[in-house]
């Protein structure tokens, strides 16, 4: 009996550890009950006491982590949501871009005539002030615009001398609330480039040995890069057209006239302290719409051939920045054709 005395106690520690050990490796779920009714004692026979000696089997089991497991499939559900609003999100940007951007009849854009009476501009090869020009060419655009929906547009006049109408025209633009703001005028060349005729007993000046139309923005203006957007649409449609551009400003003869070449193949120039240009609040481009110191561009511009097509494009190029889609049917032949002149 003295041995079973000193072999008890060793059982028990041995239980005990047993019982440790078992608690450690226990299932997060596993019955409050039955642990303490195991620590307390009541498993006393050698054969209940085995049974917490096999706990440690689930060691092996922990390499398949079976909690790990339950719970990966919970964060699959949270992904869901985040995918389901990116597409939510991407179809709500498709619907934007297949919508106009603004509303043709709302939209707020000025056509700038160029110049005014008391300060005309450049003179033509055959006399004509440049004023006429601008303003014969910007009242058809304005006609053409709002027949095709762009009911606000206006025709923005100025009279007196030319830098206070520079100042005058830019305070009316701005408190316009004017979204646009196209200038429309006819391009010349520095005097040193001019030759002298006489036209219909007059004498005159002219300059065969340039011409073309150009688009100026300025990156001073604070809407440059909408500027920039629009020039470019008008300026590849009047590509489109097979028109001359105006190479000469990118080229050293040109002088304090250069000016940079931003985009060559949409015929656009970098002015950035033209005032009209550079402190309107809204975009803002200016169109040369041709030579009129040029002799044979001059009957060009002059001709409602070349004025139909250079409106075509502005107009063309205005439904685009508005985001309207493009024209179904083809464009329409000029009214007048170059048999008729």
């Amino acid at each position: 009996m003295r041995g079973a005395s000193k072999s008890t106690p060793l059982r028990r520690c041995g239980v005990t550890a047993a019982a440790i050990a078992a608690l450690l490796l226990l299932p997060v779920g596993a019955s409050q009950a039955g642990i303490l009714d195991w620590l307390k004692g009541k498993p006393e026979h050698p054969k209940a006491a085995a049974k917490p000696a096999a706990a440690p089997k689930p060691v092996a089991s922990t390499k398949s982590e079976p909690t790990t497991r339950s719970l990966a499939p919970a964060a699959k559900p949270a992904e869901k949501p985040q995918a389901a609003e990116k597409q939510v999100a991407e179809k709500e940007r498709v619907a934007r871009a297949d919508k106009p951007k603004c509303d043709p009849a709302k939209f707020r854009l000025i056509v700038d005539v160029g110049h005014t009476r008391k300060s005309d501009g450049a003179l033509s090869a055959r006399n004509v002030p440049e004023y006429d020009f601008n303003l014969r060419l910007a009242t058809r655009l304005v006609e053409k615009l709002k027949a095709d929906g762009f009911t606000w547009t206006r025709l923005m006049i100025t009279e007196g001398r030319a830098r206070p109408s520079l100042v005058r025209r830019v305070a009316t633009a701005n408190s316009s609330g004017a979204e646009l703001f196209l200038s429309i005028h006819h391009d010349s060349v520095p005097e040193k480039f001019m030759e002298n005729w006489e036209f219909e007993g007059k004498k005159s000046k002219y300059s065969d040995r340039f011409g073309g139309w150009g688009l100026f923005v300025s990156k001073d203006n604070a809407n440059f890069d909408a500027s920039f957007a629009f020039a470019k649409m008008i300026g590849k449609r009047m590509r489109a057209q097979g028109f001359r551009f105006a190479e000469q400003y990118s080229q050293p003869i040109m002088g304090k006239y250069r000016h940079d070449l931003l985009d060559k193949n949409a015929g656009i120039y970098r002015y950035d302290h033209l005032v009209v240009l550079m402190t309107t609040h809204m975009p803002a481009v200016l169109l040369e719409a041709g030579s009129i110191i040029n002799r044979d561009e001059e009957l060009q511009v002059a001709g409602q051939e070349r004025q139909d097509a250079t409106i075509g494009a502005v107009s063309d190029a205005l439904k685009e920045y508005c985001g309207m889609p493009p024209a179904a049917t083809p464009p329409q032949e000029p009214l007048v054709s170059s048999s008729n002149h």
